[in-house]
């Protein structure tokens, strides 16, 4: 069996996830393509999208967003992702039984007693009209019927695990700062959501590994788990086994791929490029060492943006007074620096709608913890 070493794998993702080269796709077509993007920072899925597409407008997304063709809604792993409204009625009932049980991870002792289904028809009740709501007030307006329990275990078992719901603009829009405000998605789209479906082939299921593929491959069933959160993929791996190929990685782990999927020369040029807090590219694999270093996994979930040097995580970044300000993790060449110093003015300019194109560079790493 093929072993495919971490450059391999590396340059694999990047292909897959538009950051080898930047795309010409339509916004809705990426956002697709990339299952959704991670969102619970509202403004980072611009600088994602922007990092990934030749040509990329925020206005467009401002507007898939107002215009019900995409929605931001808790989905793979409990977390907040923008996707597409046919996504989110694809996908959103084979989720159901994983963002309960992620719930009740946190809240169990509060929420013990708690009729889920009771619960879950309190606050269909309420919502039948059709008025957004916050978390809060969707919590406080069912909290009778359960004195005992506080209203955030109430309203996080709603709005994240028992009501398929989206959080409305203007929370995600280009510039804006907004709280959150829920619509059951039925109401929103104009379309229902099933229910989960019933022992059997999975249909699914075996979408999902297949759609993740194509935008993480190659990886292992542990790395579909983890970008998911769901347990119960084994019998959609196993039902299309016949139909991928198989690799190994450097450690012995069988990765799984689409026959015909990109698999780049690892010697292929990768560019600079800036990453938004929680990117998939990172987030989407339990083993993410084939574009981060594992000193610096932390990283990753903690929030930071990133910056990819020859294809791994290299540095962070942030905006300090209107400047793109990068602090390397490592060492730069002088031709890694001003590649860096390149991609953070255009980053820059597109941040500030062409008012700056301000960067600094610190001139020492940081050093890991």
């Amino acid at each position: 069996m093929t072993v495919l070493d971490a450059r391999a794998l590396n340059r694999a993702t990047l292909a897959r996830q538009l950051l080898l080269d930047r795309a010409d796709l339509p916004v809705l077509d990426a956002v697709g393509h990339l299952c959704g993007l991670q969102a619970q920072e509202p403004q980072e899925p611009f600088v994602g999208l922007w990092s990934r597409l030749r040509v990329f407008e925020p206005a467009v997304l401002s507007a898939l967003l107002t215009g019900r063709r995409v929605v931001r809604t808790h989905l793979m792993r409990r977390t907040v992702h923008l996707v597409t409204a046919d996504d989110l009625v694809a996908w959103r009932a084979r989720h159901d039984g994983m963002l309960r049980q992620r719930v009740l991870a946190t809240y169990r002792r509060e929420l013990e007693g708690v009729d889920l289904g009771e619960l879950a028809a309190a606050g269909r009740e309420i919502m039948a009209d059709g008025e957004p709501r916050s978390m809060g007030e969707l919590a406080r307006a069912v909290a009778g019927r359960w004195p005992t329990v506080g209203h955030r275990p109430l309203g996080e078992m709603l709005v994240a695990a028992l009501l398929p719901m989206v959080q409305l603009p203007p929370r995600g829009l280009w510039r804006t700062t907004a709280g959150v405000r829920y619509a059951l998605a039925s109401s929103w789209l104009g379309r229902e959501i099933g229910p989960p479906a019933a022992d059997g082939p999975d249909p699914v299921g075996r979408a999902l590994l297949r759609r993740y593929l194509a935008a993480f491959g190659p990886a292992a069933s542990a790395d579909l788990r983890a970008w998911c959160g769901l347990a119960g993929l084994p019998a959609a791996v196993a039902a299309l086994r016949e139909e991928l190929v198989s690799f190994r990685d450097e450690h012995g782990r069988e990765l799984l791929d689409l026959p015909d999927a990109p698999r780049p020369d690892p010697d292929s040029p990768a560019p600079v490029r800036f990453l938004p807090a929680f990117d998939n590219a990172i987030l989407g694999y339990r083993d993410r060492s084939r574009i981060i270093d594992d000193v610096h996994r932390g990283l990753s979930v903690e929030g930071a943006r990133l910056v990819l040097v020859d294809g791994r995580v290299a540095a962070t970044w942030t905006v300090v007074e209107g400047s793109v300000s990068v602090t390397p993790l490592r060492r730069f060449s002088r031709a890694d620096r001003a590649d860096v110093a390149e991609e953070g003015r255009r980053l820059a300019s597109f941040l500030s709608g062409g008012e700056s194109s301000r960067v600094r560079i610190a001139t020492s790493p940081v050093r890991a913890a």
